[in-house]
């Protein structure tokens, strides 16, 4: 993730002084051309920080430790609750919000085809080891020894993300300009009751029209996108410590019953149960 939003290029030596001086540089782009496979850095923001559109050249992965963070891409929008982490390859242009005060530890990958690392965005669920290695990371050397015991963290870190899970914390996003428009004026507030109709208008588009070309760019009806998107502000409210009533009126659900009850039909178990299945504490 970078504070500013620009493109990576060529280190110079006023990009350098920041190593040199024995500190650690949170500008994404000075650790594009770092000579070494895994570079970490660390970095704090702040309640409402967005992050503008941009890419990197190397593969990264964004993990939040503390606070919640939205991703949003030409191809999904993706949450980020803490103990997952998203991984987006080099060159894929994205845009990040943050939530709370995030906390964020990112890891800036050479890609090698021979690596088997994910070719697409993807949420992965992070692991207690991979948690601990990703943290350590951030705190060996930048230009580390390869052959020594922090290159074998680095090494490690590499396995651990092929063997990855992928958490399904994503929304697919339409290409056509004006279901964009509508896509993200429901991602910034989800419990937007409005009829498909009133939609169509906002897209200047007939309802027959709307509704064919949604399910072709996403895959899914428009329906189905909009209950995705509120299960996944549901999540994310729920992992920054919100009750599950308050969650269920806020994402627009008449009733926290009837919010459990489709929450149990898309994840198998109660939000409740959900995180605390995976080590979170609501």
């Amino acid at each position: 993730m970078d504070l500013t939003p620009h493109h990576a290029g060529l280190l110079s030596p006023q990009d350098l002084k920041p190593f040199q001086a024995g500190q650690r540089s949170t500008r994404g782009s000075d650790y594009q051309n770092i000579p070494r496979p895994v570079a970490a850095l660390a970095d704090e923001y702040a309640d409402g920080h967005v992050d503008p559109r941009h890419s990197h050249l190397r593969g990264q992965l964004l993990y939040t430790i503390a606070g919640l963070m939205t991703v949003v891409t030409d191809e999904a929008s993706f949450v980020l609750p803490p103990q997952r982490a998203l991984w987006v390859p080099g060159g894929v242009e994205h845009e990040a919000r943050c939530r709370g005060h995030v906390s964020v530890r990112t890891l800036y990958v050479q890609e090698d085809p021979g690596l088997g690392l994910p070719t697409s965005c993807r949420v992965i669920e992070v692991s207690d080891l991979l948690r601990a290695l990703i943290v350590e990371a951030t705190r060996i050397p930048v230009e580390y020894d390869e052959q020594g015991r922090d290159g074998q963290v680095m090494a490690l870190i590499l396995e651990e993300l092929r063997r990855a899970h992928i958490a399904p914390l994503h929304v697919p996003m339409p290409r056509d300009p004006r279901l964009v428009r509508v896509c993200r004026a429901i991602l910034a507030d989800p419990a937007q009751n409005e009829a498909l109709d009133e939609w169509a208008d906002v897209a200047a588009m007939g309802r027959r029209t709307f509704t064919r070309t949604f399910r072709k760019e996403t895959g899914m009806s428009f329906a189905t996108w909009r209950q995705t998107v509120r299960l996944m502000e549901a999540l994310s409210r729920l992992a920054t410590g919100h009750p599950v009533t308050t969650v269920a009126l806020d994402v627009g659900y008449s009733s926290p019953s009837a919010f459990t009850a489709m929450f149990r039909r898309a994840f198998g178990v109660p939000p409740t149960h959900y995180l605390l299945e995976r080590g979170e504490d609501l």
